[in-house]
């Protein structure tokens, strides 16, 4: 079987790398007419992508699948419409600038900074189904062919929408549709595989809980595949001895708006000199969304992502800091270091959580919800990347993914 499974995910490689040149080379016209094709299909083939989701919902739903979950599974009207509009504003952004003036050299030289696809890259993401259309349309935009591999909850929802949005889009501009490959088989031996071919895909995006993830880039790093990981979430909000009633309340509302998210507000750290006078303000905030406080002594880590926890995750963890630099040091020790915000009217104390946060995202008075491609930089993400090395951080869109190549031309070419 594992063989199998393998030789499957090493054809939609090879297919994906043969059709590779008819996306790089396309122009800029065929790409965005490719994605507005996707945003009308999406609406006009609403009724399939509909029941095909239906269908996983309910398999899911049997299955035992937690509530949380089963929201990120589901793709709703309003749902569809949002990846529609999407994809629209997707395709009116401005493409990535392919070359890039540097410097001018000796001997009548120039330098110049090309940036050219990296040919074909893989994405393994959960029980998202919307992804697979936010991940292919950034492959799209960016000129790399893709290798999508989803597990089993989605992948009826997955296949559909590769079937009758993304590959007929691609073929009416002109591109040949298998450049986007979605893996067949639901074993999760096929995530393994999608990480071992590094002169097929060298670069392979990788979504989901954090154990797995972690794995799977160990397995990528054996050979020779290079990662974007999102492995963890969870975000953390520090109530400062300066944060406004209404604001906190606010905060705390709109943090929690989903809970199978990776961004929401997971650890709640109060300052214990305002904590009689705010809890109870928090306190109702969590009665009114029904999710249950995780109040000291915690029996778990204070960074525990209870998004991913299926009998729990209508929980956060709330616990009380001494000041300021207890709250960075627990966010940044003890947590993903995903997204951490601060609650305060004081602009010093702000600062100071901001040259202290090392985290991908750090938020003042604003939920970490926002950090998210499309609410932050007006399209789509492939996924957060979360490492504290260079490269591209926080939500990775089209605009990184690519490799650079420096030319050096005569001056006036």
């Amino acid at each position: 079987m594992a063989d199998e499974v393998t030789v499957a995910v090493e054809e939609c490689a090879r297919a994906a790398k043969r059709a590779a040149p008819s996306l790089a080379t396309a122009g800029d016209d065929a790409i965005d007419a490719a994605l507005h094709g996707m945003a009308r299909r999406l609406l006009s083939e609403r009724a399939v992508i509909l029941e095909a989701n239906a269908a996983d919902v309910a398999k899911a739903e049997a299955e035992g699948m937690s509530a949380g979950l089963l929201d990120r599974l589901t793709i709703t009207e309003e749902r569809l419409t949002g990846m529609a509009e999407q994809l629209r504003l997707l395709a009116g952004a401005p493409h990535q600038q392919r070359s890039v003036p540097v410097s001018s050299l000796e001997g009548g030289l120039r330098l110049i900074e090309r940036r050219r696809p990296v040919g074909v890259i893989g994405a393994n993401y959960e029980a998202r189904p919307n992804v697979t259309v936010d991940v292919a349309s950034q492959l799209v935009k960016s000129r790399n062919g893709g290798v999508l591999r989803t597990g089993s909850a989605a992948l009826g929802s997955a296949r559909r929408l590769l079937e009758v949005v993304v590959a007929p889009a691609l073929a009416e501009a002109g591109i040949d549709s298998d450049v986007i490959q979605l893996v067949p088989r639901a074993e999760r031996e096929a995530a393994a595989a999608l990480v071992r071919f590094p002169d097929l895909v060298p670069l392979v995006i990788l979504r989901g809980s954090g154990d797995s993830t972690r794995a799977l880039a160990t397995e990528a790093a054996t050979h020779g595949v290079r990662t974007l990981a999102h492995a963890d979430g969870g975000g953390v909000l520090y109530v400062d001895v300066a944060a406004d009633e209404a604001t906190v309340r606010t905060l705390v509302d709109n943090s929690l708006d989903r809970l199978g998210v990776c961004n929401r507000l997971n650890l709640l750290l109060i300052h214990e000199s305002v904590y009689e006078t705010l809890w109870p303000v928090v306190e109702g905030v969590l009665a009114e969304r029904k999710i249950r406080a995780s109040l000291p002594p915690h029996e778990h880590a204070l960074g525990y992502e209870w998004a991913l926890d299926s009998d729990e995750e209508a929980t956060v963890t709330v616990a009380t800091v001494p000041d300021l630099t207890h709250a960075v040091s627990i966010a940044n020790d003890q947590t993903s270091g995903l997204a951490a915000g601060i609650a305060t009217e004081d602009a010093e104390a702000a600062e100071a959580f901001f040259d202290g946060y090392q985290g991908t995202g750090v938020f003042w008075n604003a939920p970490t919800r926002l950090l998210d491609g499309f609410k932050l930089l007006g399209v789509p993400e492939t996924g957060i990347n979360l490492d504290k090395v260079p490269g591209p951080r926080g939500p990775v869109t089209y605009t990184d993914l690519y490799v650079r190549q420096y030319a050096v031309v005569p001056a006036g070419r």
